[in-house]
């Protein structure tokens, strides 16, 4: 498992410990509990999710048999169908190609992580 496998798992087990301590959350809740990015979150309800471990309802996330799914598995599809084009591009690109939402994206290289289906490097940009 590389580094952004585990980064991602670990966040997804911290979201499931948090769902499971305190019940449903929603979205601000869960940043302000994780201290993470939004970016990092995602990540992390598409790694439960790929687990079928997290749904959502109207606003709030829960532990529970996913109904994400359709949306973030498809959506998965679509990103792994991108990177098959592509494969070192940064999310924008990523979410531009499958043409989604980054939030969408980055749910969706979550599954992907936890398929071990993706590897990423980080790259510092220059001032």
């Amino acid at each position: 498992m590389g580094d952004i496998e585990k980064t991602i798992g670990n966040n997804a087990g911290r979201l499931y410990e948090i769902l499971n301590e305190y019940g449903p959350q929603v979205q601000t809740k869960l940043l302000e509990k994780m201290q993470v990015t939004e970016d990092e979150l995602f990540g992390a309800i598409g790694w439960l999710a790929r687990e079928n471990k997290v749904k959502r309802d109207t606003r709030r996330y829960k532990v529970g048999e996913t109904n994400l799914t359709e949306t973030i598995g498809t959506n998965a599809g679509k990103v792994w169908h991108a990177l098959q084009k592509r494969n070192d591009i940064d999310v924008t690109t990523i979410a531009r190609l499958a043409k989604i939402s980054k939030r969408d994206c980055y749910s969706a290289l979550g599954w992907l992580a936890r398929e071990d289906k993706i590897s990423a490097k980080v790259a510092v940009r220059k001032k």
